[in-house]
């Protein structure tokens, strides 16, 4: 069987995610829509220097993300709608994808947008498609492998999911390399973490609550806090069947303390007034250096990803453990970040087009077979590492 698929954003993730389609996901068209034709045609390029004999079959497009009818024009025929765009655009896009006939599932990372995106349960059923937001890494991947955890366990539950994209040596003001969209970095760095303490919802604010976690060399010691968006819909999918569930980012030690200094002066801010009556544009310069200042392109990224699930089987305390380390494919040119966001989100695309999915606006936690998902990680290069023994507690 071949399928049919549409990637709205050529960039970075676009690109890695119709690699994948391609390499992976029986696809006999991939559609590389953006903005700007330019970039959907530099992507095409690249891809068909990676898969020299499926140049007819990935094909530029020039659409407008906001505008509806082009968003349905570009995914004429494509039985699934894959969105790389900024999350703000995903609702939108979402509607135009029902409209079109297709399953949609996104990268996500904006809680208040998924739901917005839930809320068309009903057309998507009507339509006979399904719909999957926050596909990604976290949120996405962390969540699924969370999802499987709890299916082979009995409450008591708790989940903790801790990931980061980090460079491969520690460099630069902040030990960071600026791995994907500035806008989606500030927005985990903002708001709350929405949590399941002791069975019940709570909210905690971003950028607190850090503590010291450890991974095998070349990673070594960092800091994981909490940011927002990461549990995504999890604490309402797993009321009333997990205690504990929480979501922290990692980075090398002493990163969040610069961050939340940076917050307490007003650098992340549109705009800030000034004692003399005077307006300031702080985020455009804050963006401006990170992007200059952070893309640090002679070093090379990792991905790490730890998911980790206690509670009992047959009466007795286990633990099961979730591992995965990444690092930037020099082969294919693609950074941990993009392999680690991309290629899962094109697993999830590919159950869609097989029909593995209820037709419906779903959370992943509740609508993806984690046991199948999980399976099928290894074949499209995302290596876990799994164990399943007593918890000592």
């Amino acid at each position: 069987m071949r399928y049919r698929y549409c990637v709205i954003g050529a960039g970075r993730q676009g690109a890695a995610i119709a690699h994948d389609l391609l390499l992976n996901c029986e696809a006999s068209r991939v559609v590389l829509a953006d903005a700007q034709e330019a970039v959907a045609r530099r992507s095409v390029l690249r891809l068909v220097a990676l898969h020299p004999s499926r140049g007819g079959d990935v094909i530029p497009v020039q659409c407008d993300a906001a505008d509806g009818d082009s968003v349905q024009r570009a995914a004429t025929g494509a039985q699934v709608v894959i969105s790389a765009a900024p999350y703000r655009f995903n609702e939108g896009l979402t509607r135009a994808a029902i409209a079109a006939g297709a399953h949609f599932c996104d990268l996500g990372g904006n809680t208040a947008v998924v739901r917005s995106q839930l809320a068309l349960h009903e057309a998507a059923r009507a339509a006979g498609v399904s719909v999957l937001p926050d596909c990604g890494l976290a949120p996405g991947l962390g969540n699924i492998l969370a999802a499987d955890g709890v299916s082979r366990l009995e409450p008591p539950i708790r989940v903790q999911v801790r990931c980061g994209g980090l460079p491969q040596r520690r460099e630069g003001p902040l030990n960071y390399k600026l791995v994907f969209n500035f806008d989606g970095l500030v927005n985990e760095y903002s708001g709350f973490g929405e949590f399941l303490r002791e069975g019940a919802p709570i909210s905690i604010p971003a950028l607190s609550e850090t503590e010291a976690i450890e991974f095998p060399p070349p990673v070594g010691l960092c800091e994981a806090a909490v940011t927002s968006g990461g549990t995504s819909t999890c604490a309402e999918s797993f009321a009333g069947l997990v205690q504990d569930y929480d979501y922290k980012t990692v980075r090398y030690p002493g990163h969040f303390a610069i961050i939340r200094a940076m917050f307490g002066l007003g650098l992340f801010e549109e705009r800030l007034r000034t004692g003399d009556g005077g307006e300031l544009r702080p985020r455009e310069l804050t963006r401006r250096l990170f992007e200059e200042r952070l893309a640090l392109p002679e070093v090379r990224d990792l991905v790490v990803l730890r998911v980790t699930v206690r509670g009992r089987s047959g009466g007795v305390a286990r633990r099961v453990t979730y591992d995965l380390f990444d690092l930037h494919d020099e082969g294919t040119g693609f950074t941990a970040m993009e392999r680690t966001t991309a290629f899962p989100t094109a697993l999830v695309a590919y159950f869609q087009a097989r029909g593995m999915i209820p037709a419906g606006a779903r959370p992943l936690e509740q609508a993806l077979p984690t046991a199948a998902y999980v399976k099928e990680l290894g074949g499209h290069d995302i290596r876990i590492v799994q164990q399943d023994g007593p918890d000592a507690g």
